[in-house]
């Protein structure tokens, strides 16, 4: 006949006293921050300037105006983040497995790797979209797009794709040695040990950094508007030119914020997701 575990008054008091702890920590930082929020909005409200601001910035009717406009735009933000995303994340990993390449017959690709990489890191987003928003079209070549949102997604790519190829290149290379050569004594070739072994596990190693780049690629989608993409940001601008009210500038802020927070939520679980499996 087993006997049923239970547990012992000490333990049942443990528990009591760490979730006694819990509730006392959670209510302390609901009530600091609700104060900070009020003494912030009291200064905010009671400022002498307050009411232009809050003509200018937080017109009710110039926000629902702006909305479909804007929320128009914004849809472009999402198709161009959506159709870059893949494409960089193949452009990253590849350029990754390139530079991890060791053979000589193989250093022109590294050396063309590592070109790519510092000099598209090295070029700042901005200009780089104005340089291929204006330059290719220049060209006339035939079969090169015009499109202002074509060519964005084109810049956007190739600079997000230096920056993932780093993020690739830090997970492969902090998979122990170890694995790699447990994989080569089974018989598998250097190609399979990296798409078996290696690559999965790196992979999952650099899914937070990898989201962190994304929610910077949405946000950046917005620089698109200076070769003429219209785009949210370009859509406020639009409807700030015809009224001089701001408040479609608030829109516009307003669904980026509606999107990026959950994927930083998505980010901050992941991580500590990951944290937690390395403690076990």
């Amino acid at each position: 006949m087993s006997i049923a575990w239970a547990k012992s008054d000490r333990q049942l008091e443990r528990e009591r006293v760490r979730k006694s702890r819990a509730r006392r920590s959670v209510s302390v930082a609901t009530a600091s921050t609700i104060v900070c929020l009020l003494i912030v909005a009291g200064v905010v409200v009671n400022a002498p300037g307050w009411p232009r601001v809050q003509e200018r910035f937080f017109s009710a009717e110039h926000f629902a105006r702006a909305l479909p406009d804007v929320l128009e735009g914004f849809l472009l933000n999402v198709k161009m983040f959506l159709i870059a995303e893949p494409l960089i994340l193949v452009i990253g990993l590849l350029v990754a497995v390139v530079r991890g390449l060791k053979a000589p017959i193989f250093f022109p690709l590294r050396a063309l790797a590592i070109f790519y990489v510092d000099f598209f890191r090295g070029i700042p987003t901005l200009m780089l979209i104005y340089m291929v928003g204006f330059g290719l079209p220049a060209l006339n070549l035939r079969g090169v797009p015009t499109e202002p949102a074509t060519l964005g997604i084109i810049a956007l790519t190739l600079s997000y794709g230096a920056y993932v190829a780093e993020v690739f290149r830090a997970g492969i290379e902090s998979i122990h040695p170890s694995q790699v050569a447990s994989a080569r004594s089974l018989g598998l070739s250097h190609a399979k040990t990296m798409r078996f072994v290696v690559i999965p596990q790196a992979t999952r190693r650099v899914i937070p950094p990898l989201l962190n780049d994304f929610i910077s690629l949405q946000k950046d989608t917005a620089l698109v508007a200076t070769i003429g993409a219209v785009e949210a940001l370009r859509a406020a601008q639009i409807h700030a030119a015809k009224t001089f009210n701001y408040t479609a500038y608030l829109v516009a802020a307003l669904l980026f914020i509606l999107l990026t927070i959950p994927l930083a939520r998505f980010t901050d679980h992941l991580a500590a997701r990951a944290q937690r499996r390395r403690g076990a």
